[in-house]
């Protein structure tokens, strides 16, 4: 371990940003070094994952809303900036590490300013705005898949394949062994549409496990997140099909239930393709179709190539859709677990480890 080194994260306030930079900021930590994490609100109160970690929320305006918008942005930005300067002669970081996000930019232009080493970590297979914005800048580029698209030739250079950091409660899943599936066995699913939640997976998959034949909708037992304003439509609808389901609005329990789960349907968000690849569980993913950059279909090529996962585009997916995927999947036992294995060799669990040692390289 080396001397005591400071970092600053900056990272918008979704999952897909904050998971990977909590998993950095604990590996940092782990290693001697104090972490501080720059976001929006929503970022810095993320529930379990920046405890133990200061936290600045600084204005940070969306590039939208025509010209007045851009005016109001860009002053935000400014602003933020400026205090992101300010935090900087204070806590002196060794480096600044950008996830992407809006709530991002500003402490990268900082750092710029300030000529403090900068690295970023894309999660997605398509660069993100803000990241395409400062890549030309920046130190290195840190990316979680091989073909990342909108990546200029001239930046390959100092590109470094890392994989996407995820929490170590997700690793631990990966020393355990997929979850055995008797033939008249409990079928374990569990079905997620990342932080944001998904209204289009309440709408579908309880009509499409119903379709399933009786004797497999019999072994049914699933776990489902869905949005406040959906969850008692899709709680009766669970109930008059009599599908055993729990239901929740969020799953601060979620590595438990992906580690007894034997199929996940869900999003193919960034954080979540990486904590199916890291844990090894095969998966029937819907793409969020206005992702920018259609990122979410991107994301999820890599393992349904693999044979760990099924994607259906969000128009096709429909009840009788998921019904037909479901039998393709889960009434073979051994097809299934052959499928969480080749999920599982998708995964970069050591990414968390690689991150660092590039951020520890470039101070």
């Amino acid at each position: 371990m080396g001397s005591e080194r400071h970092y600053v994260l900056a990272a918008g306030g979704t999952g897909g940003h904050m998971v990977p930079a909590a998993a950095l900021a604990a590996e940092l930590s782990a290693r001697g070094h104090r972490v501080a994490l720059v976001s929006d609100a929503r970022g810095v109160r993320f529930p379990g994952l920046f405890e133990d970690v200061q936290t600045h929320v600084l204005p940070a305006g969306r590039l939208s809303g025509g010209p007045v918008g851009w005016a109001r942005a860009a002053k935000q930005m400014w602003d933020g900036r400026a205090q992101a300067i300010e935090l900087y002669r204070n806590f002196k970081p060794a480096a600044v590490i950008g996830f992407g996000g809006y709530p991002a930019l500003p402490a990268m232009l900082a750092a710029f300013s300030a000529g403090i080493p900068t690295v970023i970590h894309e999660q997605n297979a398509v660069l993100g705005r803000v990241n395409r914005f400062v890549a030309g800048r920046v130190a290195a580029i840190a990316t979680s898949y091989a073909d990342v698209a909108r990546l200029k030739e001239s930046w390959r250079g100092k590109t470094h394949l890392v994989g996407n950091p995820v929490r170590q409660a997700i690793l631990d899943i990966r020393e355990r062994p997929y979850p055995v599936l008797e033939e008249d066995g409990i079928f374990r699913v569990l079905v997620t549409g990342g932080s944001q939640g998904a209204t289009v997976l309440s709408q579908v998959v309880p009509d499409g496990l119903a379709l399933l034949p009786v004797h497999f909708r019999r072994r049914l037992q699933v776990t489902h997140q869905a949005r406040i304003e959906d969850i008692d439509q899709v709680r009766a609808k669970y109930a008059e099909h009599g599908i055993p389901a729990e239901l929740a609005t969020y799953l601060p329990d979620l590595p438990e239930h992906l580690a007894w789960a034997h199929l996940v349907i869900a999003r193919a968000g960034a954080s979540t393709i990486a904590e199916l690849t890291a844990a090894g569980r095969p998966a029937i993913l819907v793409p969020l179709p206005s992702a920018t950059d259609d990122h979410q279909t991107a994301n999820a090529r890599e393992i349904t190539e693999a044979g760990g996962a099924r994607t259906i585009s969000q128009p096709q997916f429909t009840p009788a859709e998921l019904a037909k995927q479901m039998q393709k999947l889960g009434l073979d036992p051994a097809a299934l677990a052959n499928a969480a294995a080749r999920a599982k060799k998708c995964g970069r669990p050591d990414a968390a480890r690689h991150l660092a040692d590039l951020v520890e390289g470039l101070a």
